[in-house]
């Protein structure tokens, strides 16, 4: 599978970034759709099939479609999704106790608006925060991933980049 992860996109899917995510198999969203209504939501998943969690800025309306947390498998990994999760060494008590109960192979996460990928020193998964896809909030740069997962392995992970 070749997968495109994105987060904080804010109401914000511009082509640049479909032009990145374009060969990818699905999208991950991470979480700030953004928008009032399930508009935006549907305009990414007519472009590529997607997982997404809601996020903090999320409506009720994005709430009640997209979940607080998205636990799957993708090619042998299993993939744990949230948007507020902190980073490494830093959980909070409630995602520490999502870690604890299913031992993800990978963690993706949003908010912060920052580009992190990591391997967790103590879980040993792959901690992987896109940034911020969309121009709300501080970031100088705009942010996205594409990554191949097969038979249980992460390999080729691109960073796409553009000024705010």
């Amino acid at each position: 599978m070749y997968i495109g992860i994105i987060s904080d996109t804010h109401g914000v899917f511009s082509d640049p970034f479909r032009e990145f995510l374009s060969p990818v198999d699905e999208i991950w969203h991470a979480g700030d759709f953004g928008g009032a209504e399930l508009d935006f939501v549907h305009r990414i998943s007519s472009f590529k099939p997607l997982l997404g969690v809601c996020g903090n800025c999320d409506s009720p309306i994005i709430r009640a479609e997209c979940p607080m947390v998205q636990l799957f498998n993708c090619e042998g990994m299993k993939v744990l999704m949230t948007h507020i999760g902190g980073s490494p060494g830093h959980y909070p008590n409630n995602v520490r106790a999502l870690l604890d109960a299913h031992r993800p192979d990978i963690f993706v996460c949003g908010h912060s608006h920052i580009l992190k990928v990591a391997k967790d020193p103590v879980y040993g998964f792959m901690y992987i925060n896109p940034g911020a896809a969309g121009v709300q909030g501080w970031q100088v740069v705009r942010t996205a991933l594409r990554v191949h997962i097969d038979e249980g392995k992460m390999h080729d992970m691109e960073v796409f980049e553009l000024k705010r």
